[in-house]
């Protein structure tokens, strides 16, 4: 099964967009779907329930894969705060980027 895709509700989700969307992902990833995407270009008023519905949704996605697209900066800038960045599939400030090993000299000491 490909990629499917979730939509967010706007301007801003609440605690009962949470149930319903985290039903609906369980539901997906039950059906088959390798990777899940939630466009959230209707959220454009970012607050706690936006932050809610999305970390109820990466509970309930349970390390596989899904991500946020279409987010505006406020909501960016929000799951930076809190955390949850990595739904944005990029890196945390001051952490590389996925799949990146530092180099490790021979004569280094074990941390």
């Amino acid at each position: 099964m490909e990629i499917q895709r979730l939509v967010l509700p706007g301007p801003a989700p609440t605690a009962h967009d949470a149930a319903v969307l985290c039903a609906r992902l369980a539901r997906l990833y039950e059906a088959g779907a390798r990777a899940v995407e939630c466009d959230a270009r209707a959220v454009t008023a970012p607050g706690l329930g936006a932050v809610e519905v999305l970390g109820r949704l990466r509970l309930t996605a349970r390390g596989r894969p899904l991500r946020v697209t279409g987010a505006a900066p406020a909501l960016r800038a929000l799951l930076g705060l809190v955390g949850l960045v990595e739904l944005l599939g990029e890196a945390e400030q001051r952490e590389p980027p996925g799949g990146v090993q530092e180099g490790v000299e021979p004569d280094d000491l074990a941390v």
